[in-house]
């Protein structure tokens, strides 16, 4: 299990055992985290499980790709270098502590 923290805009923090192979967005999602809304349940399709990624974790991710980069066009004041959809990104056991940050509204 990898423990990933996800932080509500007003700072509550959730720190939630996500199992390898699930995505971040699964994790909050089957764990009832507010503002990880997931509309298109994970198919890339929409920008409503965009996050910002802590700074120290952004290296150890895999880079966005090119469908990725389209949605996050749409999400709620994106951020060149820290945004990303967590339907895009699979839990590994080397991401146990990852936090992501929630926008204040998902679009």
């Amino acid at each position: 299990m990898a423990k990933i923290t996800y932080v509500e805009f007003n700072g509550t923090r959730h720190e939630i055992d996500v199992k390898p192979g699930m995505t971040v967005m699964e994790g909050a999602r089957d764990n009832g985290v507010p503002g990880i809304d997931a509309d298109c349940g994970g198919a890339c399709a929409c920008s409503t499980c965009h996050v910002y990624v802590d700074k120290d974790w952004i290296e150890k991710l895999p880079p966005r790709d090119p469908m990725e980069e389209d949605m996050l066009d749409f999400a709620y004041e994106p951020d060149p270098v820290t945004s990303r959809l967590t339907c895009q990104i699979k839990v590994t056991d080397e991401l146990d502590g990852l936090i992501v940050n929630l926008p204040e509204k998902q679009i």
